[in-house]
């Protein structure tokens, strides 16, 4: 397909019209069947989230973010308070079916002029890990940027030698869009960043990729799946 052109005959991007300025996410609740996501409230979360992360006995969860892991739960709680007042990056705690807190997870780089935003800071206790609960909480808050306020374009980015989380930007059905090099330092080394994104033309296929793996039939008597995520977003 050409390109639009300009009256000087020059390509230029697709029009959008009626486009305006995207809201703030908001701090309300995000609620599904496996897990729930709230703003973060050190008082009511941050003794929860300290325990389930003291499970990664050796800290290896904590490798590939800026901060962590703490020594104790003061240190942990000193760190959590700031980031609880935070507007960007705006961190909300997920809790699982029980009301636990297991996992921390932020919505950043808001730019509601340009329509795009930023999932980061994820971090998931052992606990929560390779769980329904783990999925959904992404889901939920696709769902809230792409279909309650209507961003855009919604980013994944991490360290590219973080396979972890590369593996899961690819499962969840981003689209890799390549690397910065030496975008950032951090924790005394170089970070060369791997950028990922879904964009709101992506968002109806995989939104009905989300719903058809939560769904209740997709797994059997002992939880297991019956059709991978990947399988689904990849089309």
């Amino acid at each position: 397909m050409s390109p639009r052109a300009n009256d000087l005959g020059q390509p230029i991007g697709d029009a959008v019209p009626g486009w305006t300025p995207r809201p703030e996410p908001p701090r309300t609740a995000m609620i599904g069947r496996a897990c729930g996501i709230v703003p973060l409230d050190p008082t009511a979360h941050g003794a929860d989230l300290h325990r389930a992360f003291a499970e990664d006995r050796d800290g290896r969860d904590w490798t590939y973010l800026a901060y962590g892991p703490f020594a104790d739960e003061a240190t942990f709680m000193a760190w959590l308070g700031p980031m609880a007042r935070s507007e960007d990056p705006l961190f909300h705690t997920i809790l699982d079916a029980a009301g636990r807190a297991v996992g921390l997870a932020s919505y950043l780089r808001i730019d509601p002029a340009g329509g795009v935003i930023e999932v980061g800071h994820i971090h998931y206790a052992p606990a929560m890990q390779r769980t329904i609960a783990a999925t959904e909480a992404m889901a939920l808050m696709m769902r809230r940027a792409f279909d309650e306020l209507r961003y855009r374009r919604y980013e994944w980015k991490c360290d590219v030698l973080n396979a972890p989380s590369r593996r899961a930007a690819e499962r969840l059905g981003f689209t890799y869009e390549g690397i910065f090099r030496q975008a950032t330092l951090y924790k005394g080394r170089n970070r060369d960043t791997a950028w990922y994104a879904i964009v709101d033309k992506d968002w109806p296929r995989l939104r009905a990729a989300y719903d058809r793996w939560l769904a209740p039939d997709n797994f059997d008597a002992q939880g297991h799946q019956r059709i991978g995520l990947g399988a689904l977003t990849r089309g």
